[in-house]
């Protein structure tokens, strides 16, 4: 099954990170393929990136997002420039903190920002919040997976968070 996700928020929410764990879970721990690309504006921290992903289980001999099937959207401005133009039968999972509009296709509301500064007291593990509403809402990755990915990418000393993250992101993910 192949899935391609586009990430998408301001420089410093971690988006890049976000496809990079995503795929690494894909590929190192669930035996798929994956590939990653990224863009992000010359002022990086606080303008929009794009950051997408991947995933068969067959190679894949095109490396560039054509047609996202799954959207991860963590700020307005990332809607407005990488994911309005989301139509069915695509998913779109929206940290609802920050994100006020509402594509066409299936939306998922995540609190990812909120939920991480009030129950984690650390805002800047909202998108390992995203992440596991991803894989709760698409099973793209095992949960397991999922999890390795995130241990062997944070920084040391944040994994107990980081975990505490994706638990929320999980819970968050599979609500209706």
């Amino acid at each position: 099954m192949r899935n391609e996700i586009r990430f998408s928020g301001f420089g410093g929410q971690g988006i890049i990170l976000s496809a990079v764990i995503i795929g690494r879970a894909a590929v190192m721990y669930d035996s798929k393929f994956a590939v990653q690309t990224q863009v992000y504006g010359p002022e990086a921290r606080g303008g929009a990136s794009m950051s997408a992903v991947i995933i068969d289980d067959e190679e894949i001999l095109y490396p560039k997002v054509a047609d996202p099937n799954i959207y991860v959207i963590m700020s307005q401005e990332g809607f407005e420039k990488y994911g309005a133009a989301a139509e069915d039968p695509a998913v779109m999972l929206v940290d609802s903190t920050l994100v006020h509009s509402r594509p066409k296709c299936r939306c998922i509301e995540v609190p990812a920002t909120g939920e991480a500064k009030q129950t984690l007291k650390k805002d800047i593990v909202a998108n390992i919040v995203m992440l596991g509403a991803l894989v709760a809402a698409t099973h793209v990755v095992s949960e397991e997976s999922l999890k390795k990915a995130i241990l062997d990418s944070v920084p040391k000393g944040t994994e107990d968070l980081n975990l505490k993250a994706m638990q929320l992101g999980l819970q968050l993910g599979k609500q209706p």
